[in-house]
């Protein structure tokens, strides 16, 4: 059949990328383009702002944090809070329910948005892989890094605070990235179009975009999440979706199945629950108590999806959701030895026998005090390299870290001239020789 020598994986790949292409023909994407003008001109009806509040006579002084007073931190470690939200009177609230997808500046121009969407559109409707062998020799992967550059040109302020999360689109023809800001903007920039249009921002959100991710199924959905909500952005309908609403604070979420109708979405105040978008109304449809004082990062397995591992404080735990309960679950597996708080942890990208954490200890000699004004890292692994990951670093000159699973440095990517601040949070293209590291001004870099 041309494809025997593939392994049992690529095989599947290969699937799922012939069934896609068929389902996105058949939903004729193309031809919703011609709605996204009359929806841009009707948004202003949607959009609602809240009122500025009126100064009180004898309204008190306004907090001005350390960092704004230039005042050194007294070195006592601060108990780790949610980042609070920016002053109400910057921004307009976001209501419930469905958004309109229209940009943060409402005189802007409605062409440029329509513009967006549809290219949004185009590179979402059948995406054109080539069947090879990803998992390639490890002379070649290097050899690979060795070739990835950053340009002037290929920096840019997509967000206007510290990014949070990142996304991106797997089109191969164009490089189509979403940044998260703490501020609830998102941000998406085609960095293939050079011109002064190529970013669009807009505010689904009232607090940090703390994870997000296209769907895996149809990549004209961008689902992002939030402390109070996660929501859907779907570019043919030109709308944010709410898919579930908690009232307990949201941390992250990765989906559960291949179609990404449901996902396991982790609280900051320890627990998870599951959401199916396919049911009516914003709940979850179970909460389960974990063990947990906090879980900030939860992700699935890529092979056996009944599997999820969460992060938290000094937990890493591996859970079935099949038996998830309201209470009084065990884990299947547990990770013991890190003594401090961890920021995240993932399985590798093809079979899941790895899993890459990242702690305060500094374990795998690599700094990762951010300290209280950057995002902290999350190590995310190469999907192109079941053996490598990339992380973000502290050490001068400023660089993003490639590390093979036995702790072994690869590659750093550094620019002297363009390059000059933390990367926290980077984001690498499953299938093109593609990095994105983003700052906490809200700039991007792209190698």
């Amino acid at each position: 059949d041309g494809y025997s020598q593939l392994s049992a994986y690529e095989r599947k790949r290969l699937k799922n990328i012939t069934e896609n292409a068929k389902f996105f023909a058949a939903l004729k994407l193309h031809e919703s383009a011609a709605r996204l003008h009359q929806i841009a001109t009707k948004r202003q009806s949607h959009v609602t702002k809240r009122a500025k509040p009126k100064k009180a006579e004898d309204e008190t002084v306004r907090r001005r944090s350390m960092r704004l007073q230039r005042v050194e931190p007294s070195g006592i470690p601060m108990l780790e809070v949610m980042p609070a939200q920016p002053g109400a009177e910057e921004y307009p609230q976001v209501p419930a329910g469905p958004l309109p997808m229209v940009q943060e500046d409402q005189m802007g121009n409605s062409k440029l948005t329509e513009d967006l969407l549809t290219t949004w559109m185009r590179i979402s409707e059948v995406l054109l892989a080539t069947i090879s062998n990803f998992l390639m020799m490890l002379s070649r992967y290097q050899d690979s890094l060795n070739r990835m550059v950053l340009s002037g040109d290929n920096i840019k302020k997509v967000v206007k605070y510290r990014v949070c999360s990142m996304a991106i689109h797997p089109s191969e023809s164009i490089i189509f990235v979403a940044a998260g800001d703490k501020s609830g903007q998102i941000g998406l920039w085609n960095v293939s179009c050079k011109s002064e249009e190529a970013t669009y921002v807009f505010i689904p959100h009232n607090y940090p975009v703390s994870c997000m991710h296209f769907s895996p199924f149809n990549p004209a959905h961008l689902l992002s999440l939030s402390n109070e909500t996660l929501r859907c952005g779907d570019v043919t309908k030109a709308v944010f979706d709410e898919i579930c609403r908690s009232e307990e604070s949201l941390s992250s979420f990765d989906f559960l199945e291949d179609n990404a109708s449901t996902a396991i979405v982790g609280h900051w105040d320890g627990d998870v629950a599951v959401v199916d978008r396919r049911t009516p109304g914003t709940s979850s449809e179970l909460s389960a108590n974990i063990g947990f004082k906090r879980t900030r990062t939860v992700h699935v397995h890529p092979v056996n999806k009944q599997y999820f591992i969460a992060a938290g404080s000094v937990d890493v735990c591996i859970f079935d959701v099949r038996y998830l309960k309201s209470n009084g679950n065990k884990p299947v597996s547990s990770l013991k030895g890190h003594t401090k708080s961890v920021a995240s942890a993932y399985f590798s990208p093809v079979t899941g026998n790895r899993v890459v954490t990242v702690c305060a200890d500094d374990k795998l000699s690599h700094n990762n005090n951010t300290g209280r004004w950057l995002t902290r890292f999350r190590a995310i692994w190469d999907p192109k390299q079941e053996d490598c990951f990339v992380v973000g670093s502290m050490a001068r000159p400023r660089n993003i870290e490639v590390f093979q699973d036995t702790g072994k440095l690869l590659h750093s990517f550094y620019n002297l001239h363009c390059l000059g601040s933390v990367c926290s949070i980077n984001v690498v293209h499953p299938s093109k020789n593609i990095l994105v590291g983003g700052n906490s001004s809200g700039r991007l870099h792209v190698f």
